[in-house]
């Protein structure tokens, strides 16, 4: 397949910003509208777990920056550098001041399910290892985020790559399930000898 990839910063690509300007902690507002996601709502397979997420309202006169469907969240803080793109919102969210919120310029020209893919790929995490930065807890700084090298090929080679994503994350799932499966197993045979029960393996 001929590679038509172009070299582009990231932020040609997408606006970026940072989180909700919370002071201190999020303040946990038991059925308030506003979720609000933060760095442990974002799962390492790249989807938020939106039942985690706190409930809270937000004061102020400046409109917030709602989360819609195609932005992307991004932990800039730790070893690995997850983005996750934003799919079915509920109808009032932000991100945490530790997440920087991007949206995609053009999704004629990129598609921000790739974006939050290729982010989590080896080498824009190499970039994003070499430019983190910090003595206590390395994190990357928004400049260097602006900076990062993002390769940006055809829309259908895009959408090739995030179809063949999404189905390597399926078959993760179905083989973590099947192990568990057999784990469980395994599990209730070692109790059946140890109660002294029969064994059935037919």
């Amino acid at each position: 397949m001929f590679n038509d990839a172009k070299k582009l910063n990231l932020k040609d690509v997408a606006r970026i910003r940072g989180g909700h300007p919370f002071r201190g902690s999020v303040p946990v507002i038991a059925n308030a509208p506003v979720a609000v996601v933060q760095m442990k709502d974002i799962l390492p397979s790249g989807q938020i777990d939106w039942s985690s997420t706190v409930r809270t309202e937000l004061v102020g006169r400046k409109e917030p920056d709602w989360l819609k469907p195609g932005d992307i969240l991004f932990i800039s803080r730790g070893n690995r550098y997850h983005a996750a793109c934003v799919d079915q919102p509920p109808p009032l969210a932000v991100c945490g001041a530790h997440l920087f919120h991007l949206t995609v310029r053009d999704p004629d020209i990129v598609l921000p399910a790739f974006l939050a893919w290729q982010i989590g790929q080896p080498p824009v995490q190499r970039q994003l290892q070499q430019a983190a930065s910090g003595s206590h807890q390395l994190s990357v700084a928004r400049p260097a985020l602006e900076a990062l090298e993002i390769a940006v090929p055809s829309l259908k080679t895009q959408r090739l790559l995030v179809d063949l994503a999404d189905m390597a994350q399926r078959e993760k799932a179905l083989l973590t399930a099947m192990i568990r499966n057999r784990e469980q197993e395994l599990e209730a045979l070692a109790h059946a000898i140890a109660e002294g029960i029969p064994l059935n393996f037919s």
